[in-house]
């Protein structure tokens, strides 16, 4: 089990507007009216207002960042780093400037609804098994497709992945020494490949990516519910 119970986030955030049929990046969009990525920013801070908090942005999205901010008067600490040309590279940018041993959630900047207990139970895991990754069973059906032909799979030997993905420290940046490939869609398929076993822990369905823009007319549903 760690010893050193400091704990980091590194919250990524670099998307665009495409699929959100936005000229706005979807982390800067404003639901129950405030930015998404400050809505996240706050779920961290309410698990531990004493986690380290890294933003890893587009150079070119920072400055409107810290526009955003001093706009909504947001002052909770973190901070920025400058990401990279793919989601592997953005993530070595964000351990890059944390410089202790504990250990580190990597979160999507646009996952607002993450509970805290979510968040508490990950932390928990990894710190105890050297990592812990979110996901949530599959509620529908699904099929796959090969050749022109489908066909029926069990779901219930299938899960979701969400965010957030919680390790060591030192496991992360072990894996993040590995020459990027294309089959690392998260950091658990990067720790996997230095043949790690990755624990799951359960996450929830409100910890929606908001990604479209039905998502977004769900998240401003989901505020008003004050669940």
């Amino acid at each position: 089990m760690l010893v050193n119970n400091q704990e980091y986030a590194i919250l990524v955030a670099g998307g665009s507007g495409t699929r959100m049929q936005s000229q706005l990046p979807k982390q800067f969009l404003s639901i129950g009216g405030q930015p998404i990525l400050m809505h996240t920013i706050q779920r961290f801070h309410l698990y531990n207002p004493h986690i380290k908090i890294v933003l890893v942005l587009p150079a070119d999205q920072i400055f409107f960042w810290q526009q955003l901010c001093a706009e909504h008067a947001f002052t909770l600490p973190h901070q920025v780093v400058e990401g990279g040309a793919s989601r592997f590279a953005s993530v070595k940018n964000g351990l890059a400037v944390i410089m202790g041993e504990g250990v580190v959630a990597v979160h999507d900047g646009v996952r607002p609804f993450v509970p805290v207990s979510i968040i508490r139970e990950a932390f928990t895991v990894a710190a105890e098994k050297g990592n812990a990754v979110v996901a949530v069973p599959l509620k529908e059906s699904i099929r796959i497709v090969s050749e022109g032909s489908s066909r029926a799979l069990d779901r219930n030997q299938y899960r979701l992945v969400q965010t957030p993905q919680c390790f060591q420290l030192s496991l992360l940046r072990q894996a993040y020494q590995l020459p990027e490939e294309s089959s690392f869609t998260d950091d658990a398929s990067v720790v996997e490949r230095l043949g790690e076993k990755i624990y799951l822990v359960p996450g929830a369905y409100e910890n929606v990516k908001i990604t479209t823009p039905e998502d977004l007319l769900w998240a401003e549903s989901f505020l008003q519910s004050g669940k």
